[in-house]
């Protein structure tokens, strides 16, 4: 196989060497290459300086109760040099805004006073914790390692409640998973209001010295004015978040912070007997727990035993008629929390948004359904246990971050000891080391898993997949260069191997590409590479140009999230803005794109250009419209024919567009559309997805979602089918309807208890006909592409598929919870906890009414759990 690891190093280290050397190019130019940060002054908000602030010794802790009359804060300096970031940047702030500083040996305070000419109008919202949107809100940000990348945010609102989040790359990524311990109470009064923070250090990560500086930023959300105000100013004109921090100095004799905090957790849960076909119930107890441990003040092990996800919300239901797998958001607060230092994203560029999940890691693959489902039976479970996991990570004075992660699933097997699930073991590092105050990185990820194999797995399965990832990244002034280099391994039985490559994301045995199947081999292995230019900065334009390339034999979808190999990506995105108000809006972007996917062997498969407008007026409705359209000759090498020939394409067009109302209503709402005209205009796709969000009151809120779909695909696959003359790649002609709702429903009872509801009913039902066999795939016209025979039969492997009666489908899925959730203490939770599903199909999409369908659906006999957490938060 021509697929090797060794395939583009060389052009990848070049490329790396000059990411590496960019600032010397550009020095070349006659831009200055310093790398060092301008030095901090002593005065506060000082012009043309970085901006700094010194925390006042206080001995008496003061009382967190929002008001500023503990003796600390009568003499701890008053900072008021805020201004506005949004809507005009640098602009004079349309209400006064004032902080102090404080700490103690174990504690840092801040006091912030909102002062507000109309404090009737303050938005103030009860709501859960970490979901604040449409409130005022106070946000108190510490960079407290200082390296200008990274940053802890506390967050709190008029109505007291808090969100907390991590943020890393200075700003390109956000972890709101992260929960801190920490108090913060407010006051609402005749000058506005007030927030007053305690923040242990123990819940900061730093490298300790006698005296300590850290970054640190204040900013105040005026929602009615959709204004943010900054101290110091937040330029959204230049890139960069942590980076634009001002500094809190003067931090001396502090403690060290415990080390040690342990969370364990009991669990009854009732739920179906899996033996009895869940027609019988179980009362199930478990017990397991999480441990965090400072290895130093700025290293932390997390670790979980026996762990348990009930409590998260399930999936929404897809039908997915595609060849390849459908990517699903992490939501198990384990894996979740701190995922950024895991972050090696693959096919990641602007154009597109990084929304597909490829990646060397993905979480998913840990617990996940056993992956042998074929020897199921009743006994089998829905998800793999995770018998026990752990992560280090960290980051030292010198802006080298760490992360390992380890974690071992279970062996599942069914009543025959046949295995479903083998031993699983999965190990994942992460290393990146930043310089230049931030402005260059390069690191590296390994991945690798290891498995137990057996007579019954080990045809299907990998014994051992590994990954190596190598990226770096330069920044100077505005612009920005960045690249990485990728390499996978898998080794296995020759089955188990030849499985791989004809899976979707290789398909080997295309018969027009010049990759052949190699039936001996045990191992498969390949590269990927993608490299960046980006301009990051600026007021009005941006842009970005990008390269990537994927080798046939790259594969990493044992722990990682990988849709196709064997392609060349370039994508190319500029934007416009105008984000200071006029008469007509409040901001307006433009954005400009074209991209290009081809094989390696050069067969174009997209080529396409775009452009979208996303403006906010001035009565803060959103408007949205875009579209795409399709450029040249194209083919469809994977999808369409599912390991045959590659299918000719015809231009398509796909408009979209949509509407958010006014965000700090009582009642708001919306709707977006996709439309997409195909195969020369005998193929249609459109969607519409309405909603409506309800504040009933301040802890009060419902919101109900609509997704609408129909799609007529003329060319819809339906099946390889083998006889005595050959293979048989046909198509039919698709009539589907898709409902989807989504209904969720959040009562808060105080910032610590809440209680939150999800409802989704789900149908997708549809008719084929015209089922038709692949003629000649690169024919001019497209009705010469197929051969329709109404009367012929293809038998293969003892099944006979009658193409004068496709038949269809008719898909219905349901998912409720119910969640109460209270903070009966810092960091201790209860959970109640109710989660119901059910669901049906059928042969044929029937002649009922979506409304017939749903009442069908209710119907059908649900599968109900029942589970009650308690946990408890210990800290020395």
């Amino acid at each position: 196989m021509k697929a090797t690891l060794s395939e583009p190093p060389r052009l990848v280290i070049v490329a790396l060497v000059a990411i590496l050397s960019f600032p010397a190019a550009l020095s070349a130019q006659g831009v200055p290459a310093s790398t060092n940060l301008p030095p901090a002054p002593a005065i506060a908000g000082m012009a043309g300086s970085v901006a700094s602030v010194a925390a006042t010794r206080t001995e008496t802790p003061p009382v967190i109760d929002g008001l500023d009359e503990d003796a600390i804060w009568q003499t701890a300096p008053r900072v008021d040099a805020f201004r506005e970031a949004r809507p005009t940047e640098d602009a004079d702030p349309k209400q006064r805004t004032e902080f102090r500083v404080a700490y103690d040996a174990h504690n840092l305070y801040v006091f912030v006073r909102a002062f507000d000419s109309h404090p009737d109008s303050i938005i103030q919202l009860l709501s859960r914790r970490d979901d604040m949107t449409s409130s005022d809100q106070i946000f108190v940000l510490i960079d407290s390692y200082h390296d200008r990348r990274t940053g802890f945010e506390f967050v709190v609102n008029p109505a007291g409640v808090k969100f907390d989040a991590l943020a890393s790359g200075d700003g390109d990524g956000e972890d709101d998973a992260w929960d801190a311990i920490w108090d913060v109470a407010t006051q609402v009064d005749a000058e506005g209001w007030t927030a007053e923070f305690r923040i242990p250090f123990s819940q900061l990560r730093y490298a300790p010295s006698e005296e300590m500086t850290f970054g640190f930023s204040v900013w105040r959300r005026l929602q009615r004015h959709t204004a943010d105000l900054t101290w110091p100013l937040h330029r959204t004109s230049k890139s960069g978040f942590s980076s634009q921090f001002g500094e809190l100095t003067g931090l001396r004799g502090v403690a060290k912070p415990e080390r040690l905090e342990v969370t364990p957790y009991v669990l009854t849960q009732n739920q179906p007997d899996v033996a009895s076909g869940g027609l019988d119930r179980e009362q199930r107890v478990q017990v397991g727990g999480d441990l965090k441990y400072a290895v130093k003040p700025n290293i932390t092990l997390n670790a979980t035993i026996n762990p348990d996800f009930g409590q998260v919300e399930a999936d929404p239901s897809q039908l997915n008629l595609s060849a390849f797998e459908t990517f699903f958001s992490e939501r198990r607060p384990f894996f979740v929390e701190g995922s950024n230092v895991f972050d090696f994203r693959i096919n990641c560029f602007i154009v597109v948004d990084c929304q597909t999940g490829e990646a060397l890691f993905y979480s998913r693959r840990i617990g996940r359904s056993p992956s042998l489902g074929f020897y199921a039976d009743a006994t089998t479970p829905h998800a793999t246990r995770i018998l026990g996991a752990a992560k280090l990570t960290g980051r030292f004075q010198n802006g080298t971050s760490i992360g390992f992660l380890n974690a071992t699933t279970e062996r599942i097997a069914n009543d025959a000891d046949q295995t479903l699930e083998p031993l699983t073991n999965y190990a994942a590092a992460r290393v990146n080391r930043d310089y230049a105050g931030g402005n260059g990185s390069f690191g590296v990820m390994l991945t690798g898993l290891n498995r137990s194999v057996d007579q019954w797995s080990k045809p299907y399965l990998h014994a051992g997949a590994y990954s190596a990832g190598l990226d770096a990244r330069r920044r100077k002034g505005r612009y920005e260069v960045s690249g990485s280099l990728m390499g996978s391994y898998v080794n296995g039985t020759r089955e188990a191997i030849l499985r791989t490559q004809q899976a979707p994301a290789h398909f080997f045995q295309r018969p027009d590409d010049g990759n052949a199947l190699d039936s001996n081999a045990t191992s498969l292995r390949g590269s990927s590479v993608e490299l960046r230019f980006a301009k990051v900065g600026g007021l009005h334009t941006r842009f970005e140009t990008g390269y990537g390339r994927r080798s046939a034999g790259f594969e990493v979808n044992d722990m990682g999230f990988l849709r196709r190999a064997d392609q060349q990506t370039w994508t190319n995105w500029w934007t416009a803005r105008w984000n200071k108000p006029n008469k007509v809006f409040q901001r307006l972007n433009w954005n400009l794109n074209y991209w290009m996917y081809w094989t390696l062997g050069g067969l174009t498969e997209e080529r396409a250009f775009n452009t979208n407008f996303h403006t906010q007026l001035n009565n803060r409705w959103w408007v949205h419209l875009g579209g795409t359209q399709g450029i040249g000759q194209t083919y469809c090498a994977r999808n369409c024919t599912r390991g045959g020939p590659a299918l000719k394409l015809e231009p398509s067009f796909s408009p979209w567009g949509g509407i958010d109302s006014d965000g700090r209503k009582r009642i708001t709402g919306g709707f977006w559309f996709n439309y997409n005209r195909g195969d020369g205009g005998r193929s249609h796709y459109f969607s519409t997805s309405p909603y409506m969000a309800v504040k009933l009151s301040s802890q009060f809120n419902t919101q109900l979602s609509v997704d609408y779909s129909t799609n007529d695909d003329d060319s819809q696959w339906w099946g390889n089918f083998t006889d005595a003359g050959g293979t048989h790649y046909t198509f039919a002609d698709l009539q589907q309807r898709t409902l989807g709702l989504t209904w969720r429903l959040d009562y808060t009872f105080s910032p610590s208890a809440s209680l939150q509801w999800y409802a989704s009913p789900f149908i997708s039902k549809g008719t084929y006909g015209r089922v038709r066999d692949l003629a000649d795939p690169r024919a001019s016209n497209y009705d010469d592409r197929f051969v329709t025979s109404p009367d012929s039969i293809f038998t293969t492997a003892g099944d006979t598929v009658v193409t004068t009666s496709p038949g269809g489908f008719n898909f219905q899925d349901f998912h409720l919870n119910a969640v109460f959730r209270w903070e009966y203490r810092p960091g201790s939770t209860l959970f109640l906890v109710w989660s119901q599903g059910k669901g049906r199909s059928a042969g044929a999409e029937g002649n009922q009414t979506f409304g017939n369908d749903l009442g069908d659906l209710f119907n059908t006999r649900a599968e109900d759990r029942f589970l009650v957490k308690v946990s408890y938060w210990f800290n020395r």
